[in-house]
């Protein structure tokens, strides 16, 4: 795989501070039950990492000193493959943290996990499932066959248990990715015909579609660069930079702390080698501070963070902004 670090590291992306840490962001390991052609984290079944019960056990530590911190963001890989995600989830709803599980929703079928929706339902987790298109062939092609029927078993489990339903309290949002090198369509009319789409042939039902742009890292990265498509991929991304999208990125106000608990501004800069503070110096690890400590100190950034920025923006909560121009489909 070819890494694209060296040709992101000379930007004129603008210098940002961080904010109160409000967010936890971790990821518990990268070994998954799919290998998706946009996955940023490389994540797959041969991957061996992740997190122990000790670091586990820091994570909490963290958070019960950093009273700022509301959401605890679990990801991965699929995070519930990791054998602690289950006390970590307990643990994080008995301090009153909002917690997120970043779902693949095909791990709701894979052996030993029959009864993951139950345990999410029975503990008010909220479920961001990847979903990147409402169409079968799109889905397989992106993740794998027969990646999109299973999806679809998934969310009429979750549907079924309450989740995305109206007038109840367990919330299911999906996730959309294009499917190649272009920035996603409109947030609001491409979540109008997903459920359309998604109601009327599948009787699937959500609250919230997030459109995230794809990241020129890992896998999506290294495919731009062997299909030669890096480069305008990039100038894409520039060319679109809002300046208003600055003040809602997400690493503002998120803390991603990596299976060995170190810590970085992001997820993208935890794939890129990119830890918190400056060049050179030592990671820092998530047993060395709390929250505040980390109030006003400055981003790393690189060119990848265009990404963010540009169009309508992209967040792990979705959109930032607005932006009416494309078509609202999910082929892109």
């Amino acid at each position: 795989m070819r890494a694209t670090l060296p040709l992101l590291l000379t930007t004129s992306f603008p210098p940002l501070t961080r904010r109160s840490v409000d967010t936890l962001q971790v990821n518990l390991g990268y070994r998954c039950n799919q290998s998706c052609v946009h996955c940023h984290v490389n994540a797959g079944p041969q991957r061996k990492e992740e997190m122990t019960g000790d670091t586990v056990d820091a994570l909490l530590a963290f958070v019960a000193a950093s009273p700022e911190v509301k959401v605890l963001d679990l990801t991965g890989g699929a995070p519930e493959l990791n054998p602690h995600f289950r006390r970590l989830v307990v643990a994080g709803r008995q301090r009153g943290l909002r917690v997120i599980d970043r779902c693949n929703l095909t791990i709701l079928e894979e052996p030993g996990h029959d009864d993951l929706a139950v345990f999410l339902a029975a503990h008010h987790v909220e479920v961001v499932a990847s979903l990147p298109c409402y169409l079968e062939e799109n889905v397989d092609r992106q993740r794998g066959k027969g990646t999109f029927d299973g999806s679809i078993r998934g969310l009429r489990r979750l549907n079924s248990l309450g989740y995305g339903v109206a007038d109840s309290d367990l919330t299911l949002n999906l996730v959309f990715n294009p499917q190649g090198p272009a920035l996603p369509p409109p947030q609001a009319p491409l979540t109008a015909a997903y459920r359309e789409h998604l109601g009327k042939e599948f009787g699937v039902v959500f609250n919230q579609l997030f459109t995230l742009t794809n990241m020129p890292i890992q896998r999506f990265g290294s495919m731009l660069v062997s299909k030669g498509q890096f480069n305008g991929y990039m100038q894409l991304l520039r060319s679109a930079h809002r300046d208003e999208n600055i003040e809602q990125v997400m690493c503002r106000n998120l803390l991603s702390v990596d299976w060995q608990g170190y810590l970085y501004d992001c997820d993208f800069n935890q794939q890129l080698g990119l830890p918190i503070g400056s060049a050179g110096h030592p990671r820092l690890h998530i047993t060395e501070v709390n929250g505040a400590d980390l109030d006003g100190c400055a981003i790393r950034v690189a060119d990848h963070c265009y990404g963010c920025t540009a169009g309508q923006g992209s967040s792990c909560g979705g959109a930032l902004g607005d932006e009416m121009a494309a078509a609202p489909t999910c082929n892109a």
